[in-house]
């Protein structure tokens, strides 16, 4: 079992940087790979960003790559997904979620959920 719990969302200005934290407790937690998505008003929850379980591998949807960074510390039970170059498009429910599956994923494929953070990004 392990329990996930995001902070760090807010409202930030377009151009601008957030950083979403999320902290895991449960003994496995290193044992999972860990991942970023969101959902936006009247949208589907979309794929965001994932890291494996010893970090050693990240993937990205197109849409934030080279602008968000995930990363893991499994020291701390923690996962962070660093925003750069925020857009508007970028406004959403962020979550964090638990998974055993390699690459980028489907929400389906989720074995735990956070219950996640608001970002605002304002043009």
């Amino acid at each position: 079992q392990v329990q996930l719990v995001e902070s760090g969302g807010g409202l930030v200005q377009a151009g601008g940087s957030l950083r979403l934290s999320c902290a895991a407790s449960g003994r496995t937690f290193s044992s999972y790979a860990m991942a970023w998505f969101r959902q936006a008003p009247g949208k589907e929850r979309e794929f965001v960003a994932t890291i494996s379980w010893s970090g050693a591998s990240t993937y990205y949807a197109d849409s934030v790559k080279g602008r968000f960074t995930i990363s893991r510390d499994n020291a701390k039970n923690t996962v962070a997904l660093q925003m750069n170059s925020l857009k508007a498009e970028d406004t959403a429910v962020y979550y964090c979620a638990a998974h055993r599956m390699i690459g980028s994923i489907r929400s389906s494929a989720v074995d735990y959920w956070g219950q996640g953070t608001q970002v605002t990004v304002s043009s």
